[in-house]
């Protein structure tokens, strides 16, 4: 386990990932008729991450369950890595998440942003990541 977390530090030194391929595999929860999830996992997988996709009639109870306040909501939340991610989070922030491994319930881009993986274009910086902490405010995560 330590020479993992001595490899996982020595990789977030030099710089994130080589390709999202390293990441675990994530779970995804969407509702039946939500064509922007769909693109989001198009984009996921795109970048070498293995995406499970489950259709939920109530995503208000998978996000009660999962821990995601009202406040950080999106329309789609999934688990990666015994974290939580809430919206159309970019790679380069769940990358940043495995790589880091912070005591949070896991990060959110609340609501559905334009410029979000899924939605639109990318505007460098216009998305605020924030944390899902399991006590307290939430706080940025990341930028991007």
């Amino acid at each position: 386990m330590q020479i993992v977390k001595l490899t996982v530090l020595a990789l977030g030194l030099l710089g994130s990932l080589a390709w999202a391929g390293d990441l675990p595999k994530m779970t995804l929860h969407k509702s039946p008729h939500c064509g922007c999830c769909d693109k989001y996992v198009d984009y996921l997988r795109a970048n070498g991450l293995e995406v499970e996709v489950l259709v939920e009639s109530n995503m208000g109870a998978v996000r009660q369950r999962l821990g995601v306040p009202a406040e950080q909501a999106s329309c789609h939340t999934a688990t990666l890595g015994g974290y939580v991610v809430e919206g159309h989070v970019p790679v380069a922030s769940l990358e940043k998440l495995i790589q880091q491994q912070p005591d949070l319930v896991g990060i959110s881009l609340p609501g559905m942003p334009a410029s979000s993986p899924g939605m639109g274009a990318a505007q460098a910086g216009s998305l605020a990541i924030m944390t899902l902490p399991r006590q307290g405010d939430a706080t940025l995560f990341n930028r991007e």
